[in-house]
């Protein structure tokens, strides 16, 4: 007979593996060295507390050195930030468009590449490239600076009182481009080139050859091209031209695709799901709402202009490839309509600030046609682009560069400016695509000879990037492809 009048003693744990789910908390706090007695948990507990105290100490400190925020200051680090988050997004909108264009059995490897190089120019720009770009000292005029790394976020009261924007709200729109460059590259080497290359080179791209190109331009006041007149208004060379050259460098040395060739002929290679390719090109015009707006760095009345234009060049280009497809094809081509939304969002890029709406849908409809031929042309010569990246964003970019010189309210040729800002289109697009064939050939040929090739095993291409690169499939249970 059990004598229930006294409570049992029950032996408290002595181990984490003894202790119930309710014990474990409160034997793992008193392990703590200093919080097994009431004083210790006391001062414990102070903790979060100071910390709360030193911050809004900090944050008072602060404040107190600034003056009232403006409301010109808050709205255009407001629209800014808002411009940013929306070109970021775009990222979305290049892979599914990458994606959606390729293959099936290499998904997994172009929404990684897509995915770990926003990643990437963040780090690449914060790092070195904002610095190079704008913020430090010239070692050689106009044409390269260097000064050191990381940016100052530092506010000061006269960004307060002038309205401007402070350092990280404009490090974060301007890293939002330099990511979109590297992207572009993802497009023309897609279905063959190694993933770690990718990497690497990208890390190149973003943290030197994009911002030295770029000071050149954005520089404002001090880059050799801006102070010669050179128009690029949010960066259809300057973004979309580099990139697609340090592309195409790169997949003429990786050369066509297996199967692209056939008899010297190229041969038609269908993407796998043009749904997602559709979503893409539409999160794509989206996101160009935050690239040719928010280029104005500033809420003011040129904001809803701009996206105005910037619509009608969207919607030129895309009638026009559909159109063009036909006439080219005997049949609209939907792939054709994507590549021409895009090639007129990029034609209209250069100008959208300075184009009446009429030239704005013209400079579209013709960007949107040229795509159509330059698709084929760039297959004709043996160069395989999968997505037609270069087609969209190269001679996309080339000729919206030049329409400035034509279509420019205040300075084009057609418009009574004369031939002086269309010489000057000229040569600036020229310079860059100079600059980034010699550069891009260097560092992917460097990084060839370095890691033994840049393309994958000829059997690693055949059975698809995603196993070989990276072990996985985007569809596990679906029939794979066989081409």
């Amino acid at each position: 007979m059990i004598d229930s009048s006294h409570p049992h003693k029950v032996r408290p744990p002595r181990s984490l593996s003894e202790a119930s789910l309710l014990e474990a908390p409160a034997l793992l706090m008193r392990k703590v060295r200093g919080l097994s007695s009431r004083t210790g948990l006391t001062w414990f507990a102070c903790v979060p507390l100071a910390l709360f105290i030193l911050g809004v100490f900090n944050l008072s400190a602060h404040a107190a050195e600034l003056p009232e925020l403006t409301p010109a200051f808050l709205i255009n680090n407001l629209w800014l930030s808002i411009a940013a988050f929306l070109v970021i997004f775009m990222n979305a909108g290049f892979a599914m468009v990458e994606a959606g264009l390729c293959r099936q059995k290499n998904a997994v490897n172009i929404l990684a590449k897509n995915l770990i190089v926003f990643a990437l120019a963040a780090t690449a720009y914060w790092f070195i490239g904002y610095k190079i770009m704008y913020n430090a000292s010239w070692v050689i005029p106009g044409v390269f600076k260097f000064g050191g790394f990381f940016f100052d976020p530092t506010v000061t009261a006269e960004m307060v009182t002038e309205g401007k924007l402070v350092p990280s709200v404009d490090f974060l729109f301007q890293v939002a481009f330099a990511g979109t460059a590297a992207t572009i590259v993802s497009g023309l080497v897609a279905e063959r080139i190694k993933f770690n290359e990718f990497v690497i080179f990208s890390l190149v791209l973003v943290g030197v050859l994009y911002p030295i190109a770029g000071s050149w331009q954005w520089n404002v006041g001090e880059g050799w091209l801006n102070k010669l007149g050179f128009i690029d208004f949010a960066g259809s060379t300057v973004v979309h031209t580099v990139g697609a050259w340090a592309g195409l460098v790169g997949a003429m040395i990786l050369g066509p695709r297996i199967g692209k060739y056939i008899d010297g002929k190229p041969q038609a290679i269908p993407g796998h799901n043009l749904a997602i390719a559709t979503l893409g090109c539409l999160i794509l015009w989206l996101g160009w709402y935050g690239f040719n707006p928010g280029s104005v760095l500033a809420m003011n009345e040129l904001v809803p202009y701009i996206a105005v234009t910037t619509t009608l060049g969207a919607a030129g280009g895309g009638i026009a490839g559909t159109l063009f497809s036909q006439i080219h094809s005997g049949k609209p081509d939907l792939t054709m309509t994507i590549n021409g939304i895009l090639a007129g969002l990029v034609a209209v890029t250069a100008g959208c600030d300075g184009f009446p709406m009429w030239a704005a849908w013209v400079v579209g409809f013709i960007g949107g046609a040229i795509v159509v031929y330059a698709v084929s042309f760039v297959d004709s010569i043996g160069i395989d682009d999968p997505v037609g990246a270069f087609s969209v964003h190269g001679i996309g970019g080339i000729w919206g560069t030049l329409a400035v010189g034509l279509f420019n309210a205040d300075k084009g040729l057609l418009l009574g400016g004369g031939f002086s800002q269309l010489g000057i289109q000229i040569l600036g697009s020229f310079v860059f695509s100079i600059f980034t064939i010699i550069t891009a050939w260097i560092v992917w040929s460097v990084l060839g000879a370095v890691s033994g090739g840049i393309r994958v095993e000829e059997h690693e291409e055949v059975q698809g990037l995603d196993i070989g690169e990276h072990g996985m499939e985007a569809y596990p249970d679906f029939v794979a492809s066989t081409n």
